[in-house]
């Protein structure tokens, strides 16, 4: 069964640019297009989507907003099939039901404000933290980079054994576009191990150094030949690590282990940090424990 990529759309330009995203991706990966509005209330409140339409802003409904995301994906990939549908409930639910059935899920940052556009909206953070697939999510501000074939994947490799779903995806990923894969794990040296004595002030940090290489080969092992790998370790904060590789990245892809019976909100403090403030995509991978 080929499953489609998803993308909850609401009008707003984050969306519609999460919709040319998605249908790029769904081009890559020969998918279908599933374009869904999710929302109690009946009518959107914004002026860019009735401007377009030539239409006042209490006239604009839910219909008007998938019909539009739908002719928009079709300029962008007129080989992509694509669906649509209208669902009133709340939109967190919708869509992490949504994510049962689908290959991935892509979503865009809805904000109107300079603030709201830097931090990432409850729904996709709800999302992202209880979704069955990879869940993409597009900072607002960003152009799509999924056609620039120069601009690498980077990886983020955790302290425990790696997730292998979140490396399978960024190698998919990066052999798709045909670009490097940037596997990356932060270590730190904790303030208890270090010690005053000169012979031994450096052998705490080689120690997490090593254990950190041991850990970032591990999690490669079984990477495929033809991808191009670039592994690096870095001394610092997980998440000030990976925000920096972001910086020039296409897709930064993150793990997030899922437990069964668990219903509260599954992001690690990494996951949750990225989401919000990364300068690119960011991929974020369930994992069942």
């Amino acid at each position: 069964m080929d499953l489609p990529i998803v993308v909850g759309v609401d009008g707003s330009e984050p969306s519609m640019r999460a919709v040319d995203w998605a249908a790029d991706e769904a081009a890559l990966r020969g998918a279908s297009l599933r374009l869904v509005y999710a929302s109690l209330w009946e009518r959107y409140e914004g002026t860019s989507l009735a401007q377009d339409l030539g239409k006042p802003e209490e006239q604009v409904t839910a219909e008007d907003i998938v019909a539009t995301a739908a002719r928009r994906a079709h300029s962008r990939r007129p080989d992509v099939k694509v669906t649509t549908d209208v669902l009133p409930e709340e939109p967190e639910y919708a869509l992490v039901r949504e994510s049962r059935t689908a290959t991935a899920m892509v979503l865009g940052s809805r904000g109107r404000s300079s603030l709201a556009e830097a931090l990432l909206g409850s729904v996709g953070v709800t999302v992202a933290g209880h979704a069955y697939c990879p869940v993409i999510v597009l900072r607002g501000s960003h152009d799509n980079r999924v056609r620039t074939g120069a601009r690498r994947i980077v990886l983020g490799v955790g302290e425990k054994p790696a997730d292998a779903a979140a490396v399978r995806f960024a190698v998919e990923e990066a052999q798709r576009r045909g670009v490097p894969l940037e596997a990356v794990r932060a270590w730190r040296c904790p303030a208890h191990e270090t010690t005053d004595h000169p012979l031994m002030a450096g052998e705490p940090a080689r120690l997490h150094k090593e254990r950190a290489v041991e850990e970032l080969e591990a999690a490669l092992q079984d990477v495929p030949a033809d991808v191009e790998v670039h592994r690096r370790t870095v001394e610092g904060h997980a998440r000030r690590v990976l925000l920096d590789a972001s910086a020039d990245a296409g897709l930064l892809v993150v793990g997030a282990r899922r437990r069964e019976g668990h219903f509260g909100l599954q992001l690690g403090g990494v996951a949750h940090a990225v989401l919000h403030h990364s300068a690119c995509p960011v991929a974020v991978v369930p994992q069942r424990a």
